[in-house]
């Protein structure tokens, strides 16, 4: 097999190891499972620097508080577009199938629009029912969500829902954050404070228009900032950034974010945060400015290798940067958060992108080219340099659609550690599947740790190398939130939560945003269908 050119300024690899893989090999590796109806198409945009993807499957907010039926309309058709790991000859881990795209393939596109009028879009108030009263909200009011609680299972805390009229493609309620006593939920273009504690409602912040680009980072103290319209209309721009105090409920300053060049296109902006730096990433260029002022710090250069986004986290700043050379070359860069200055630089072979960024420290990177539909996921040294690419068997996905996130860092459930990158495998309907954690040092799986009969396993969250995650809910079964030890033995639950009348709601949450926070596990929908009935919003469990 003949081996993609080494980057300009990597020392040469041994043959077989360590460089970005040939096509995977038909005899080897092809899993035998089916895909993951859960999982729909990937959200991440199609831009210098990232692979072209497939449209966008909006999420089924359960209508009515009821559980989708199967093949319910807005449910993705079932494929068997698979992350096929190759490990034959290149000793990485290899996506193929079907189609050229990171963590399968969707169904037809909807045409999500982009900045629409979603009306008031403001959700209504609804009573918690975290003593279990029969006075929650939902379809019937005198539902009791805890009700036939079994031995040994936790509480539905409160469940809020909303009834709002909107636009016929819905609106869009991806925000989630947990912050102290607060969780903070968008629906269109207003932001509402919860107690975590009861669900009451404490603050709502209500922008002159959608918001458009999010990042669910905070900074040590609270405050975050969001993308919304210059307008109501489908042509408005999303060049419109606010600071949002997440804590108090209240707003900060307001900027427009210039274009850097005649060329510069607000297409699926996305936001990065570090420290007192916030940056607004998209098409072609991006922006940083400091999150205390508002005042710009730093942008793109105007020619050479120009970074279209910036992605951040553990104290680490990197940039995608697309070359202006004739196979417009796509490179990563080390960016200092203040100044946005590199001190080195990784180079990809022609045709690779950079489809996401799993960690910062280590640098975790998935790699796609869309001329030999490949993948590749790839660990650098602090000096940029590759130190590994992972290998294993299996059918992976990390639900980057489930986020609805079009960040360099929106797949919701690939987690990263210092030590460690974890990944959920993907199955047919009704079987289960597993996680498996990726030594990133060795590039080899250490160890897998099945969900259970007919049940599916999330990575939530990791830190010196043990992993909390939500073994998924079903209709006649509560979810659990379950902490898995650093060396993959048996897993300890940490929420089991009912299995009464709360499970179908529960289950029917597609495409959700889910946090682990304190002791308290939130789901919430993003995007409702907004036809004035009653929906679920944000289901909060706990002791």
């Amino acid at each position: 097999m003949t081996e993609p050119p080494q980057p300009p300024n990597q020392p040469p690899t041994p043959s077989g190891y360590g460089h970005l893989p040939g096509p995977p090999q038909q005899s080897y590796g092809y899993p035998q499972q089916g895909a993951n109806p859960y999982a729909g198409a990937p959200a991440y945009p199609q831009q210098p620097g990232h692979a072209p993807q497939p449209p966008t499957v909006p999420a089924y907010p359960a209508h009515g508080l009821q559980p989708p039926a199967p093949g319910a309309p807005g449910m993705p058709p079932k494929k068997k577009t698979a992350l096929l790991i190759a490990g034959a000859v290149a000793a990485a881990l290899v996506l193929g199938g079907a189609g050229y795209l990171a963590f399968g393939s969707g169904g037809e596109d909807p045409k999500e629009p982009v900045a629409q009028e979603s009306g008031d879009a403001k959700p209504s108030g609804s009573p918690s029912v975290d003593k279990g009263d029969g006075s929650g909200p939902g379809g019937n009011q005198q539902t009791d969500l805890n009700a036939g609680r079994k031995q040994g299972e936790d509480k539905v805390l409160w469940l809020k829902t909303t009834k709002i009229d909107g636009p016929g493609a819905g609106v869009a309620t991806r925000g989630q954050w947990v912050v102290g006593d607060t969780v903070a939920k968008t629906v269109g273009k207003t932001i509402k404070g919860y107690a975590v504690a009861d669900g009451k409602e404490k603050w709502t912040i209500t922008l002159p228009a959608d918001i458009c680009g999010m990042t669910k980072r905070t900074t040590d103290d609270g405050k975050t900032v969001v993308m919304y319209a210059d307008g109501p209309s489908e042509t408005a721009n999303c060049n419109q950034i606010k600071l949002i105090d997440l804590k108090a409920g209240k707003e900060g300053w307001t900027k427009e974010v210039a274009k850097e060049s005649a060329f510069d296109v607000f297409l699926d902006p996305s936001l990065a945060l570090i420290g007192d730096t916030v940056t607004v990433n998209r098409l072609t260029r991006a922006t940083a400015f400091r999150i205390s002022d508002g005042e710009k710090l730093f942008a793109s250069p105007a020619e050479g290798c120009v970074p279209g986004a910036y992605a951040a986290g553990n104290g680490k700043m990197i940039g995608v940067a697309t070359c202006f050379d004739k196979d417009s070359t796509v490179e990563v860069q080390d960016a200092d958060p203040v100044t946005g200055k590199k001190t080195w630089t990784y180079r990809l072979p022609k045709g690779w992108k950079v489809a996401r960024v799993y960690g910062l420290d280590p640098i975790v990177l998935h790699l796609t080219n869309t001329s030999t539909k490949e993948s590749s996921i790839v660990v650098l040294g602090p000096d940029g340099k590759q130190r590994t690419t992972l290998s294993g068997e299996g059918n992976f996905s990390a639900e980057c659609s489930e986020s609805h996130d079009d960040s360099l860092q929106g797949c919701a459930t690939a987690v990263v550690d210092a030590g460690a990158l974890y990944l959920p495998t993907k199955v047919d309907l009704g079987k289960a599947n597993e996680i498996v954690a990726f030594d990133l040092n060795t590039g080899k799986a250490k160890w897998r740790v099945p969900a259970g009969e007919g049940r599916t396993l999330e990575p939530l969250k990791a830190a010196n190398g043990q992993l909390i995650a939500y073994r998924k809910a079903e209709p006649n079964q509560g979810g659990e939130v379950v902490s898995i030890p650093a060396d993959g033995s048996t897993p300890t639950a940490l929420l089991r939560h009912p299995s009464g009348p709360s499970a179908p709601i529960e289950s029917s949450f597609y495409s959700p945003e889910v946090d682990y926070s304190d002791g308290r596990f939130f789901i919430s929908t993003t995007r409702l269908l907004a036809q004035d009935k009653d929906e679920k919003l944000l289901m909060v469990f706990g002791k």
